[in-house]
């Protein structure tokens, strides 16, 4: 179902590209309680760092995915665990491989496709807590992983709702994006994190005398001439995880073509001015399953949707929209 964002952004911030970076820049973090760090040992003999929020456990958990670069210390995602607390719920929030201040032990990092990592956080607490409500939500990247993962367990997932926002679904269409105009100015920096994450991994490797694991780092070869997400995701992503090529991986990840098949109650948030991205990424009424709900606003910027009316006193409209379709669905099966 296609539904039409009822989000106003706020006049002083009344642009995409300010409604993506203030936040970023100039969002002043929540303070959090009860929150403690648990290390998951994977069967791939690496871990995976996960930030807990609340410790009742008679309480719903919601999974939280964060996006490229991003980690659990993120603006959004401790914002969004501050209004979850707020209900009394728990929330963990996911790191992906690298990302949570920690460097992982293994050439394994993340990318939009690989769904693995969150299907055994779901498969770890689902086997602890059997009988809680559990729901996710994804940020950019984050969602994308999300979207495609609920696509391809279908009816498999006991989970009583889930959010993506600002997703890359066409992978091929946001890397082009972010080659041209203002966008430019996104691609150049996260490409600089990307990497100082991969030289400084191998650095890890060495220092660990995993001498293998870093030669898989070391095989890329030198990334200072990669310029584009294309480059670098035909010379990183798509050898690291054995894709044939860049084309390979954009047409295998990108998390559109899953949609259909999705069987929880999901909201995607998307907006239209996002600038990592092109309207021609969203999908058709008729792309999405019955389950899922995309709602679309005419600006927002990407995680961004900050509204309010006095200059500096921003309204993080996101967060009360995610908790606000959590709770619905929560109810209808309490």
């Amino acid at each position: 179902m296609l539904i039409q964002s009822t989000f106003k952004p706020a006049w002083w911030l009344n642009n995409p590209h300010l409604q993506t970076i203030y936040p970023s820049l100039f969002r002043k973090l929540p303070h959090l309680t009860d929150t403690y760090r648990e290390r998951l040992s994977t069967p791939d003999q690496d871990f995976i760092d996960l930030d807990w929020c609340g410790k009742n456990t008679q309480q719903p958990i919601v999974i939280l995915l964060h996006g490229l670069t991003g980690s659990s210390r993120s603006g959004y995602i401790q914002g969004l665990q501050y209004q979850l607390a707020q209900l009394g719920w728990r929330s963990v929030a996911m790191n992906h491989r690298g990302c949570s201040g920690v460097y992982n032990d293994s050439a394994r990092c993340y990318h939009s496709g690989d769904t693995r990592d969150l299907d055994f956080v779901y498969q770890t607490l689902r086997a602890r807590e059997p009988r809680v409500p559990l729901a996710a939500v994804g940020f950019s990247l984050g969602g994308n992983i999300l979207l495609k993962w609920l696509g391809e367990r279908q009816q498999t997932l006991t989970l009583f709702a889930a959010t993506a926002v600002s997703v890359p679904l066409l992978l091929n269409l946001c890397a082009s994006k972010l080659d041209n105009g203002f966008s430019k100015v996104y691609r150049r920096q996260l490409l600089r994190e990307l990497k100082t994450y991969i030289y400084a991994k191998k650095r890890h490797l060495l220092d660990l005398n995993k001498a293998q694991e870093a030669e898989k780092l070391a095989q890329l070869g030198d990334l200072e001439d990669v310029n584009s997400f294309w480059q670098y995701d035909d010379k990183v992503i798509a050898k690291l995880y054995k894709f044939k090529d860049v084309h390979d991986y954009y047409q295998r990840s990108s998390s559109r073509q899953f949609l259909q098949h999705i069987a929880v109650p999901t909201l995607i948030i998307q907006a239209k001015d996002d600038p990592f991205m092109t309207p021609d990424v969203l999908p058709k009424a008729e792309e999405l399953s019955a389950t899922v709900q995309l709602e679309v606003a005419n600006a927002g910027g990407h995680v961004g949707f900050v509204a309010g009316y006095k200059p500096w006193q921003p309204k993080y409209w996101l967060e009360d929209r995610i908790v606000e379709f959590l709770s619905l669905h929560l109810q209808k099966v309490s």
